[in-house]
């Protein structure tokens, strides 16, 4: 399917000079005090693997003359956020092994123990924002709990959705054995009712930490294929 967008989109770029980048692509990662440092180097290596997945490469590289722009922050309470790769066009091979090397070369920070999914969500959205020429601006929230700390998801997500930024989740953690099953209660479904937002959202499971780099990679995946044809060539 990848290839075959890659083909369709070729014919269309003759004309679309201008444009920035065909999708900005902006993960915030859940570093709160929930996060052991276990977890924070399964969640990172987990993240830099799933970029360098074979498929995952073959989709971010398909059209290098209007590439993905990635960058990632990391957040935790109200005040406590940071980015640890700043927007990035990847436009080659080499640029996405550097990106990929920063994600690997990132030591933990200090953090405050609180999770304030709001405050991740509306900081997500202002750098989105910085990226205003793309065809497609999606913001990935990370997260292991339920918001405790600043404005609800629920009161900003409607805002940031309204400024054309799609808002995707990936879930850590669920039911220690039990299949996944992101629509059958819990915090995907918390995930799901409060903080997606935007055309085709949707929440991605992880059972774990472990599991956090072939969930990433399937979210990474299914963001790259949505780019419908029709919102890449405008009238």
């Amino acid at each position: 399917m990848i290839r075959v967008l890659a083909c369709v989109l070729a014919l269309g770029f003759a004309g679309m000079a201008d444009a920035a980048c065909r999708q900005a692509l902006a993960l915030g990662l859940d570093v709160s005090g929930s996060v052991d440092a276990q977890e924070y180097r399964l969640q990172i290596n987990g993240l830099a693997a799933a970029l360098d997945n074979v498929a995952v490469r073959d989709a971010l590289l398909s059209a290098p003359g209007v590439p993905v722009s990635v960058m990632v922050y990391e957040w935790s309470g109200p005040s406590d956020q940071a980015v640890i790769a700043p927007w990035t066009a990847i436009v080659d091979a080499a640029t996405l092994n550097g990106f990929i090397e920063t994600l690997l070369q990132t030591a933990r920070r200090d953090v405050s123990p609180g999770t304030a999914l709001g405050t991740a969500m509306i900081l997500g959205g202002q750098y989105l924002d910085q990226q205003p020429d793309c065809w497609k601006r999606t913001l990935d929230i990370s997260g292991d709990g339920m918001s405790n700390l600043g404005p609800r998801p629920r009161d900003v997500k409607d805002a940031i959705g309204a400024r054309g930024i799609t808002v995707n989740a990936l879930v850590i953690g669920a039911v220690a054995g039990a299949p996944p099953q992101p629509e059958n209660g819990g915090l995907p479904s918390y995930f799901k009712a409060e903080v997606i937002t935007g055309p085709d959202a949707f929440v991605e499971t992880a059972l774990g930490f472990d599991a956090y780099e072939a969930a990433m990679t399937r979210k990474l995946l299914r963001e790259l294929e949505m780019l419908a044809v029709s919102e890449l060539v405008p009238d």
